[in-house]
């Protein structure tokens, strides 16, 4: 009898188990296809930057780079999200992403797939402010695309983001003030894509 308790326990656990990971998958596969629907916003603006897959946001903020605009204008407007953006020089050391280079042609159409991969991997549905975090513990919160953000703060006040310090800290974006931001020097990424954006050795 007790064997066959135990045998329905982990019956029942593995089933528990398979239901979490089927509705994080379905939950992955809404957040993609919401971010695929905003797709038509960004291509139909008259707002063009050198190609119409890229617009300005209008954001009226320096510190902000063009590519860093594309990624917010991925976001809905009406929903709270905190957003670990690259910086500009981030965006050029890391993915490798030039401005005049990579708005034009068939590079434009790679350079918005590596930033909807950008947005997976470091936009969060909350608002995480500077001083929501307490210096030295360590918070883990699951991107829109599921990837695990291991968030802390140091002694100088500087936000660390898997292992990537921040520049600047909680810029409200919008007039609704909905999108949080805080600028990056790098970029909060899985290894396997950092391993790809490599240039390739001959």
């Amino acid at each position: 009898m007790r064997r066959k308790r135990r045998r329905n326990e982990i019956c029942e656990l593995r089933t528990a188990v398979k239901f979490v990971c089927m509705l994080g998958f379905c939950l992955f596969i809404v957040v993609q296809i919401l971010s695929q629907l905003q797709l038509p916003k960004l291509t139909a603006s008259e707002d063009t930057i050198a190609s119409p897959e890229f617009r300005s946001s209008k954001l009226d903020n320096p510190k902000i780079s063009e590519f860093g605009e594309t990624v917010i204008n991925m976001l809905p407007e009406d929903l709270a999200f905190t957003l670990f953006l690259p910086s500009e020089r981030a965006f050029e050391r890391d993915l490798r992403l030039i401005r005049n280079h990579s708005l034009v042609g068939e590079k434009a159409n790679e350079s918005f797939a590596i930033l909807t991969r950008v947005l997976g991997f470091s936009a969060l549905p909350r608002w995480i402010h500077a001083a929501d975090l307490e210096v030295g513990k360590e918070v883990i919160y699951h991107s829109i695309s599921g990837f695990s953000l291991y968030i802390t703060k140091d002694s100088n006040g500087t936000v660390i983001v898997n292992g990537v310090a921040s520049e600047l800290l909680d810029l409200k974006m919008r007039k609704t003030g909905k999108i949080l931001v805080h600028v990056m020097d790098g970029v909060v990424m899985d290894s396997e894509f950092e391993e790809s954006m490599q240039p390739e050795i001959e």
